[in-house]
């Protein structure tokens, strides 16, 4: 049974999600509203819930205290709509969810539905295809002969490319999803990960700030962007190559007689660098083969719809190592293909599509 919510931990979630309104009311809407009372609800059914007769915005404690924060922050942006319908449109003659609020969350890529979960539109004829072509070439991936797999591999790559390209320019939906678990500190390994994903796989990716209620702590996530396929191959590349870095540094400790931790962050690091080498080198095959992908305009616009205003920073990449060494050269011959029957990792995605 979990343990009572102290008032303790209740006001530190009110002052962390005072702060994510001011982030939103600047990011998103402008610095156009005033803050609202905020406050923490014990009902069961309803997230969140904003009063204009009492200038009161209120979110469901069990949301606040049970859910991943990136879900509550959602639930807050819903609620911030009907703010801005009536503190800033003054609008006040429609239904709650009416053609000016149904507006606003279009107009600042906000979730309708008030879920706070990430969106899941069903494929359509080609993509659910494209999904199950590419879990069919991982899995050939499987195979024990190197060339075998590095050809499963290589073609579902091409695969994407192609289909990514050739959908430029059509109306295509896109889905967000945050990867991983939140962490203190973004370590160098994550880094390089995040680079692959967005250079490699055809989606954006952005570290946000996420608070712990529970811990009273501030964390970061990885959160992603693209279309349902783009995104779910991203998440599981994501969770593949972190369970077969981990793998790769158990069997190098084991063969070196190392004992210590020490240099593992430096061999992971040098495992997604060499990963992301032969990645770019097969770029250069498509490229040469006359496939090439340019940025994804509506994309963009998506991603800048959820994150208005974002910085970026320089990233050294740390201390080249004998260790870092070690796991680049390792990194080059990585085959990435479907999971063993357990997932890659604790909550990993199994694959795209069904084995066949």
């Amino acid at each position: 049974m979990p343990a009572p919510i102290s008032d303790d931990q209740r006001l530190s979630a009110l002052r962390a999600l005072r702060k994510e309104w001011l982030k939103v009311n600047w990011s998103v809407f402008g610095q156009a509203m005033q803050p609202p009372a905020l406050e923490l609800s014990s009902g069961e059914r309803t997230l969140g819930r904003y009063s204009a007769q009492h200038g009161s915005l209120a979110l469901s404690e069990r949301l606040v205290f049970e859910q991943p924060w990136h879900v509550v922050v959602e639930v807050l942006k819903h609620e911030m709509a009907h703010q801005y319908v009536h503190q800033v449109l003054r609008i006040t003659d429609e239904s709650a969810h009416g053609h000016a609020f149904s507006d606003v969350c279009r107009r600042f890529s906000i979730d309708a539905t008030a879920s706070g979960l990430p969106p899941s539109p069903s494929d359509d004829d080609d993509e659910a295809r494209l999904r199950a072509r590419i879990a069919h070439l991982l899995a050939l991936a499987d195979s024990p002969n190197q060339h075998e797999a590095e050809a499963a591999m290589r073609a579902a790559r091409r695969l994407m490319l192609k289909h990514n390209v050739e959908s430029r320019g059509r109306r295509r939906d896109y889905v967000w999803k945050t990867l991983g678990e939140p962490t203190g500190r973004v370590q160098a390994p994550e880094r390089f990960i995040a680079a692959i994903l967005t250079k490699h796989f055809f989606v954006e990716v952005i570290w946000v700030p996420v608070y712990d209620a529970l811990e009273q702590r501030s964390k970061t996530v990885l959160e992603v962007s693209g279309t349902a396929s783009n995104v779910a191959l991203a998440e599981y590349v994501h969770a593949f190559l972190r369970e077969t870095a981990e793998r790769l540094w158990r069997a190098h400790k084991q063969r070196t007689g190392l004992r210590l931790d020490r240099d593992r962050r430096g061999y992971l690091a040098g495992v997604m660098l060499g990963f992301d080498e032969k990645l770019s080198a097969e770029a250069a095959e498509c490229k040469a083969a006359g496939l090439v992908w340019v940025a994804d305009a509506d994309l963009d616009a998506y991603f800048r719809g959820r994150h208005p205003r974002t910085t970026s920073t320089r990233f050294g990449g740390g201390r080249v190592t004998e260790a870092h060494v070690h796991g680049r050269e390792a990194g080059r011959d990585i085959v990435l293909h479907r999971p063993v029957a357990s997932g890659p990792s604790r909550g990993g995605p199994a694959l795209l599509g069904p084995r066949r």
